[in-house]
């Protein structure tokens, strides 16, 4: 995948991991937490058997969106976010 489709593919995971868990920041931090949750999700989909992130896919936006929410929910205990 292109550098631009894995921003576009963090945007659209860290906005949908937003309605699960409350992440702090705007636009730029959920694409952020998106690309690492992209990042996260895809080394869990690996390691679990579901699947990598290799073309943006609904496969690829659910892992990216799972691995999204892991990542906000360790720095909000990380930092004690509420």
């Amino acid at each position: 995948m292109s550098w631009l489709a894995w921003i576009l593919l963090g945007l659209v995971a860290g906005l949908l991991a937003e309605l699960v868990i409350p992440a702090p920041g705007g636009i730029i931090a959920a694409t952020v937490f998106g690309m690492l949750g992209a990042l996260v999700g895809g080394w869990l989909g690996t390691r679990l058997g579901l699947g990598t992130i290799k073309k943006f896919d609904l496969r690829a936006v659910g892992l990216a969106v799972l691995g999204a929410i892991v990542v906000i929910a360790l720095t909000r205990l990380l930092f004690r976010m509420p």
